[in-house]
């Protein structure tokens, strides 16, 4: 059975097994990206502090590079 953390949100676009956990500490917004359906394994691809001032939205380049950790992950484990 899987499970997640409580603030764990899926991100669409980018397939399945994708999360995002959202943290605030001292005023800062943090986030990290796990993917969760790669074997057995969790591995977090990426972690990042928030600085965007226009809402919560990740930003795109931060997008891109989940994308590109992920495809890079996904050779290393064939």
């Amino acid at each position: 059975m899987q499970r997640k953390a409580d603030t764990a949100k899926p991100i669409h676009g980018l397939g399945s097994g994708l999360f995002e956990v959202a943290l605030a500490y001292r005023g800062n917004a943090f986030r990290a990206v796990y993917a969760v359906q790669l074997d057995e394994d969790v591995w977090v691809v990426h972690a990042f502090q928030k600085k965007s001032t226009k809402g919560i939205r990740t930003p795109k380049h931060e997008i891109d590079l989940v994308r590109d950790r992920i495809n890079r992950l996904k050779q290393m484990l064939q």
